[in-house]
């Protein structure tokens, strides 16, 4: 049973699928058969006609955009309709952006999780090659130094500080997506930070941290 907020993604590899709707319907079709009961809102709808071999879809950039406003879940009706490419999944995970695709609904975020253990496995394995290979050094008796310890330490405080990067990069994201919403708020004549939150909290875009927009938070989202 569908529950929450959701962007539709739909892609079609050629001008002419787009324009018959061939391949289109039946994605559409596949959303909405997941969608069917629930308690859900589908915020939008966006297509794209791109090959799947490509990783520069603005389409997909602006559903993602639309995801991190509303907090919503991307939702596409084929796994491949993302990509074929790990590295167009993890710049996915990377987004910030849940996602669920409709032929295989326990392949989210958790299967990007996956094919990052993948790697993460590759590069233990490496590691033990190396450790295996400086073991060997040694009994040969060559010298080995180094603060083990040290080195330890200085990967943990990388660790953190990659993540804090990632968390920083995604807030910075939204409030990105945000400017387009907040000039069009403006434009239709709110222009006050108290006018602003309401006509936020109408749209029904929640705040930076959940829940209803304040003035102050619009105020830091202005200055960020």
């Amino acid at each position: 049973m569908a529950i929450g907020k959701y962007v539709a993604y739909y892609r079609v590899s050629t001008k002419k699928q787009g324009v018959s709707g061939l391949g289109l319907e039946a994605q559409q079709q596949a959303v909405q058969s997941f969608l069917d009961g629930g308690r859900w809102k589908l915020i939008a709808e966006v297509k794209e006609i791109e090959s799947g071999k490509r990783n520069d879809r603005p389409a997909l950039a602006h559903a993602l955009a639309l995801c991190r406003v509303h907090n919503a879940t991307l939702l596409i009706a084929k796994l491949d309709r993302l990509a074929r490419s790990v590295n167009f999944i993890s710049n996915l995970m990377e987004s910030g952006v849940e996602f669920v695709a409709v032929d295989l609904p326990q392949a989210n975020r958790l299967t990007v999780h996956i094919l990052a253990a993948v790697a993460e496995a590759e590069a233990a394995a490496i590691s033990a090659r190396t450790k295996a290979a400086l073991a060997a050094a040694k009994r040969r008796g060559v010298k080995l130094g180094g603060d083990r310890g040290g080195v330890i330490a200085r990967h943990a405080r990388k660790g953190n500080q990659r993540s804090a990067a990632v968390r920083s990069a995604n807030a910075q994201k939204r409030v990105t997506d945000l400017m387009p919403v907040l000039e069009a708020i403006r434009a239709e004549g709110s222009t006050s930070l108290r006018g602003i939150a309401k006509a936020l909290n109408g749209r029904l875009i929640p705040a930076p941290r959940g829940g209803d927009w304040s003035p102050v938070q619009v105020r830091r989202v202005i200055a960020a």
